[in-house]
């Protein structure tokens, strides 16, 4: 049994087992892989991260997650998501969103971040909190091989795996929800054309305005976005990129550089919560161990 740990809480089905402090819980015997990350914060708030797991001296990646461990017992308890307990949800403690723990059957959370903008550069607001889940089937079959076996310092060591989710054909949402009431549409996509138009340039050159405006133009002014409203980027088999606003398809456009563009955000260089591609990476790792 695979456990994840997120710094939220977690709505579980009825009797659930209450999770208890990382500090005094009690190691499985069975080889259980539980990758623990600290809360994200911002305007200079400290962040933390963890890792615990059953001790296994002959596989390095739980030996090390131990140690890891060990070496932080005064980190906060955080709740534990198992996945044979699904459909659980996931309750991010900041914003108070709820997420699935699993899309699409296969599709994973691996972490959960916030969106926040300065406005006239005196106070911040949270425009929308999103989850980032990855295929877990894709995940076995294209990386395991490769990322499977290395220990979990020689994974953060790892150039390429920091960048396998923006550049390898794994399925990945993206999914966005309201968080501020007053977002407009129009908001929306002024925001991606800004942002996305930035790494468009970035990866592809200048010669992809016409590609921004096909995906901006998805985000229509008759679209109403009130708060709780969803919003799913998701990337399908061939680098297809498939936009739904509740529920509702509203486009799909193959191209890998818009795929990376959009995946940049949440998870790349400079994402908007480093915290959240943190959680990514070591979640990630936990599925890898497997």
């Amino acid at each position: 049994m695979v456990s994840f740990r997120f710094p939220f809480s977690f709505s579980q089905p009825p009797n659930p087992t209450p999770p208890s402090s990382a500090t005094s819980r009690p190691f499985s015997a069975a080889a259980a892989v539980t990758i623990s990350a600290g809360a994200a914060a911002f305007a200079g708030v400290a962040t933390v991260t963890h890792a615990s797991s059953s001790a296994d001296p002959t596989r390095p990646f739980l030996h090390n997650a131990l140690n890891l461990l060990l070496a932080n017992r005064s980190l906060p308890p955080w709740g534990s998501l198992f996945l044979n307990d699904t459909p659980a949800s996931v309750v991010d403690s900041k914003s108070g969103v709820s997420f699935p723990s699993v899309l699409a059957g296969t599709r994973r959370l691996l972490g959960i971040g916030l969106r926040r903008k300065r406005i006239l550069g005196l106070k911040n607001i949270d425009v929308y909190a999103y989850g980032i889940y990855a295929d877990d089937k894709d995940v076995k079959k294209l990386l395991s091989k490769k990322y499977g076996k290395l220990s979990l310092s020689e994974l953060q060591e790892n150039k390429e795996y920091n960048d396998v989710l923006l550049e390898t054909d794994i399925g990945v949402t993206v999914r966005l929800q309201i968080v501020y009431g007053k977002l407009s549409i129009g908001s929306v996509r002024s925001a991606f054309e800004e942002s996305v138009g930035t790494r468009l340039q970035k990866f592809g050159g200048s010669d992809n305005q016409e590609l921004l405006q096909r995906f901006t133009s998805q985000f229509k002014d008759e679209i109403k976005i009130p708060q709780g409203s969803i919003i799913d980027l998701s990337r399908e088999p061939g680098y297809v990129l498939r936009t739904t606003i509740d529920g509702n398809d509203v486009g799909s456009i193959q191209s890998k550089v818009l795929c990376k563009s959009i995946l940049d955000l949440y998870i790349g260089e400079e994402p908007f919560d480093k915290q959240a591609k943190e959680d990514v990476k070591l979640n990630l790792a936990s599925v890898l161990q497997e």
